[in-house]
């Protein structure tokens, strides 16, 4: 099972491009007054609109998701929710390839 952080920068808005289980993947996330949003597109298909950014919580929790594996934020110091300024180093994007891709 493959696991890795996704680079982000500590931006208020910002898109990156990635692959993720040899998918091609397109991430946008943006700081919002009532918290951090994570919209996702894998092969242009989107699998994400508007998720709110939580601590330790899987963003896509639907079993028959065509996704290939988990994404979550991870506070490095705490259990605190995601916030913009934290980006790529208090709060890391992880991807967690599932076992059967």
């Amino acid at each position: 099972m493959t696991s890795f952080s996704i680079p982000l920068d500590p931006l208020a808005s910002q898109e990156k491009n990635c692959a993720l289980a040899g998918q091609p993947c397109r991430i946008w996330i943006r700081q919002l007054s009532t918290g951090l949003y994570l919209d996702l597109w894998m092969n242009e298909q989107r699998m994400l609109s508007g998720c709110l950014c939580l601590d330790r919580v899987e963003m896509i929790r639907n079993p028959a998701s065509p996704f290939p594996g988990t994404l979550m934020f991870v506070d490095q110091q705490g259990t605190q929710d995601p916030t913009f300024d934290g980006l790529g180093s208090r709060f890391l994007l992880t991807f967690t390839e599932s076992p059967n891709v």
